[in-house]
């Protein structure tokens, strides 16, 4: 099996077998990256990670070409298409819910409306992050990487070309603006 930057190479060159063969070959550390994504069905309890790796595949297949250089930039791209499979998947779910679905009853509804559920968390984030991109590109790549995309500080500084120390940083700053920007 080739190396998946030479498959990445190879896809760039407009190699369709490539292309198959490239997530083939990424197929597995692309189902770790969902699986963090949706561990412990904490974010999202009715995507599963096989659904969220093959429609982030159909994805990535109906863009056609792929201007990625190397490794570290397609699995950044993946995490970003992945995010996007997940908002995608909670708006859905959530439109669904305002479609006629009974409404849940409790006996006490300010606790539950207090709490919000974890698509809209999701939403709330994205939101958020939208706002943040526009503000401050790189920390909205990192919470992004982190936060959609399971990535460790180390793999997030291999892929961004900056230290584990600057992303610390930068994971701490984007924390306290997305909490401001959440909270209004």
């Amino acid at each position: 099996m080739r190396s998946l930057t030479e498959l990445i190479q190879k896809v760039a060159h407009g190699d369709p077998a490539a292309r198959d063969e490239l997530f083939a070959a990424a197929y597995s550390e692309l189902r770790k990256l969902a699986r963090s994504r949706l561990r412990d069905g904490g974010r999202n309890t009715f995507l599963e990670i096989t659904a969220l790796v093959h429609e982030s595949y159909l994805r990535l297949v109906k863009v056609g070409e792929l201007r990625i250089e190397d490794r570290r930039a397609f699995f950044g791209y993946a995490s970003k298409v992945m995010r996007s499979v997940i908002i995608d998947s909670v708006r859905e779910r959530q439109a669904e819910r305002r479609g006629g679905a009974p409404t849940e009853l409790t006996l006490d509804t300010q606790v539950t409306a207090e709490l919000p559920s974890g698509e809209d968390e999701v939403l709330h984030v994205h939101e958020a992050l939208l706002a943040l991109e526009q503000a401050e590109p790189r920390l909205a790549q990192v919470v992004e990487m982190r936060y959609f995309g399971g990535y460790c500080e180390l793999e997030i500084a291999e892929v961004l070309g900056v230290t584990e120390r600057t992303v610390r940083r930068d994971w701490e700053k984007a924390r306290l603006l997305l909490m401001k920007a959440m909270k209004t």
